[in-house]
């Protein structure tokens, strides 16, 4: 069982954004499992590359070829940048990589963290990443130093990006009090709003709990059941000047 580590992340918005970063442990086990369908894919295509060339045809050999370069070069990448920064181990294990500021992996990022992978796995069972996630303060191996990324543990409790995006049926807000908001408030919800599709659902989800959790005091008249993200966009039309 390993201990959480945990570091505290200082938004735009000015809301504290705690992670619970991952240990060697719980990372080890995704790799593994990461590795073993890395091998029932390569196993997979081989047969498949097989019976291509039994036909006589040339292209098999050069099909194992590229799916084996796919499979082992380019699966984390992928999966990292197209998949919400979590490869299906990560997924299964409640992992994810993000940047160090919360934000998810772009190809850049994720490239140059999974390129390093090479010098990581020297002289062999990850020992030299293994030393580096137990030296760093922020469990990263050396290819996470360089692409200034994490890897984190998912809470349990976040909604699918799904439920983020549900439209929820809400009253006009015009009986709305909303003059206890300040300016700077309301710029921090506005910045929020702007920005809040380049953040993981994880940072997007709590974001929104901690500004809306501070401002529901505030507005006198919101529904209680309004959801955070969507109470948030309410607030920022019930501040529009009104003719």
């Amino acid at each position: 069982m390993e201990l959480d580590d945990r570091i505290t992340i200082a938004t735009p918005e000015g809301v504290d954004l705690e992670l619970t970063l991952a240990g060697v442990g719980s990372r080890f086990v995704s790799a593994l499992l990461d590795l073993l369908l890395q091998i029932v894919l390569l196993v997979g295509v081989t047969g498949l590359g097989a019976a291509v060339q039994a036909f006589g045809s040339g292209f098999g050999y050069a099909l194992v070829l590229v799916a084996g370069f796919l499979v082992f070069a380019a699966y984390d990448v992928l999966f990292e940048v197209f998949a919400a920064g979590r490869t299906p181990g990560k997924r299964m294990n409640g992992l994810r990589v993000v940047r160090i500021d919360g934000s998810p992996v772009n190809f850049f990022t994720s490239a140059i963290r999974n390129v390093l992978r090479l010098v990581d796995i020297l002289p062999g069972m990850y020992l030299v990443g293994i030393v580096t996630i137990l030296v760093t303060r922020q469990n990263q191996r050396l290819g996470d130093v360089a692409a200034g990324t994490l890897v984190v543990r998912e809470r349990t409790e976040q909604p699918s990006l799904r439920e983020l995006r549900a439209p929820q049926p809400v009253p006009s807000t015009n009986a709305w009090d909303v003059t206890g908001v300040t300016a700077d408030e309301l710029a921090t919800v506005r910045s929020f709003l702007a920005r809040r599709y380049e953040l993981t659902t994880e940072a997007r989800y709590r974001l929104a709990v901690d500004l809306a959790g501070a401002l529901r005091p505030k507005v006198v008249g919101a529904p209680e059941t309004l959801g955070s993200e969507a109470f948030l966009e309410k607030l920022a039309v019930a501040k529009l000047p009104r003719a």
